[in-house]
């Protein structure tokens, strides 16, 4: 199966993904990567792997029409069969959305539906789940869909909050359980395990 991944900033998930093809964790491979940062580290990641990389956005394309329909032209030339929003701050247009209905997931660090939805991403998401005193958090994979974190879950996984965590020091013990959470998913989602569209 060919995915593509849509990422932002550091690409760590990305990497994960990546390496979990490569040690036949996951029966697929990273056909093209997608970010709409061009300094982005998931280029960068991307690009050292050999992966076609691309830096797309509304400002290089001149709007959100045509932003979508170079998106869907890349997705078609690498016939690209699954998406995975690892890390993507951007919503993706109803015309990608439609093309790829039930075959496009994000990662949530956080056990939605709590602390989802607009601005709930990265820090705050881990500022927000120790503020609320909880006292586990998680990764939430779901589907994609015209709101914000609010397609179907299709899979969680728990972390503990831990009584003295601070929301950098929670951030890396949920993101060191997304890694391995991701491959998981993907596997199953590769294998039929999770139903495609």
């Amino acid at each position: 199966m060919n995915i593509a991944v849509f990422a932002s900033h550091g690409g760590s998930d990305l990497q994960a993904i990546i390496d979990g093809c490569k040690n036949n964790q996951i029966n697929a491979r990273v056909s093209v990567v997608i970010s709409n940062n061009g300094n982005s580290m998931a280029l960068q990641r991307a690009e050292a792997e050999g992966i076609p990389a691309y830096h797309l956005s509304a400002n290089k394309s001149g709007n959100e029409e045509a932003l979508a329909t170079e998106i869907l032209d890349i997705l078609a030339k690498y016939n690209v069969e699954m998406i995975f929003l690892a890390g993507y701050m951007r919503m993706l247009h109803i015309s990608v959305l439609e093309k790829y209905n039930n075959r496009i997931f994000n990662i949530h660090p956080a056990l939605l539906p709590k602390f989802g939805g607009k601005g709930m991403h990265g820090m705050n998401v881990h500022t927000a789940v120790i503020k609320a005193r909880e006292s586990e958090t998680g990764v939430t994979i779901h589907r994609v869909n015209a709101e914000y974190d609010s397609g179907e879950i299709v899979a969680q996984t728990t972390v503990p909050v831990l009584k003295n965590d601070t929301p950098e020091i929670l951030a890396a013990r949920v993101l060191d359980r997304e890694h391995e959470f991701l491959v998981e998913v993907i596997a199953d989602i590769v294998n039929g395990e999770i139903t495609l569209g």
